[in-house]
């Protein structure tokens, strides 16, 4: 009876640490990947700060501003951009995501979703939203030309009335270990940040509205590269931990286990002992 029961704990500690090495492969593969997508995310800022300060310029050098992005609108139809993972296993990083955009979904009058991530599209591909465009590629595949394609498309829609507003969900890169679901109103574009004097100086040609109208797609491609990239950073980051987690409780059962089977095998040599005495004793 003891051997038999030696031999299940033994066989439970291999399944543990064949368990563990895939954790522990899955947490540096991660690691690597994060790295990566970090570096991304930071080389995108400069591209963004500029689009951002030529139109907040722009905007607050000319308060008459007639432009389609950013005359208030009855907000009656709204689309959500929502960007989650390609895979699972990354504690609760796309269930963050959605929780945040479900909560915006519900306050709005109407809304319709564009997912990015195989994730998102699974997920709102059983719901009952709309779904204007969904990106089937991996969050990873996503370049600047799928991108400005897509934002050339969402741009074109809102200033044909197709919706009244446009939203972005996506998870924000804080550190490796802190990562927030955030969400950004886009258009129409009302928060203008202030400019500096020399931004000021700039004559844009041939009007600073046609130049505004020309930037908005760049500028709004930007800000989706950059919180697609940070998504992508912070999904890595979340599966980095919760793998980090699985190994460490895989190293602990594999030491509970190992303590447990040496009670186990020094409770047969004790039986084997008594027995072999017993045995003797009787024998006399």
């Amino acid at each position: 009876m003891a051997g038999a029961g030696m031999k299940d704990i033994k066989r439970r500690i291999k399944s543990v640490e064949s368990t563990r090495q895939i954790t522990k492969a899955m947490e540096l593969v991660a690691s690597s990947k994060m790295r990566r997508a970090k570096e991304r995310a930071e080389r995108t800022q400069p591209q963004f700060r500029l689009l951002y300060e030529t139109i907040s310029d722009i905007a607050s050098r000319n308060r008459d501003l007639s432009s389609t992005y950013v005359r208030a609108r009855k907000q009656d139809h709204a689309c959500v951009i929502v960007i989650a993972g390609d895979r699972g296993l990354a504690g609760g990083y796309n269930s963050n995501v959605f929780k945040t955009a479900d909560a915006l979904l519900q306050g709005l009058p109407s809304a319709i979703v564009v997912p990015i991530g195989k994730k998102a599209v699974e997920f709102y591909g059983k719901r009952k939203y709309e779904i204007l465009d969904d990106m089937q590629m991996s969050v990873d595949e996503l370049g600047m030309a799928q991108v400005f394609k897509l934002a050339d498309r969402l741009c074109r829609r809102y200033k044909s009335g197709r919706f009244d507003s446009l939203y972005v969900v996506y998870t924000k890169f804080i550190s490796a270990l802190t990562q927030e679901p955030a969400t950004v109103q886009i258009f129409p574009i009302s928060a203008i940040g202030e400019t500096s004097s020399k931004k000021s100086e700039i004559l844009y040609e041939p009007s600073a509205e046609a130049v505004f109208e020309a930037i908005v797609p760049q500028y709004l491609a930007g800000l989706l590269n950059g919180a697609i990239a940070e998504s992508y950073a912070s999904e890595q980051a979340a599966r980095r931990n919760a793998m980090e987690s699985a190994t460490d409780n895989a190293d602990e059962m594999i030491e509970q286990l190992g303590l447990k089977y040496n009670r186990a095998r020094q409770g047969a040599i004790t039986q084997e002992i008594t027995e072999i005495v017993a045995g003797a004793q009787a024998a006399q």
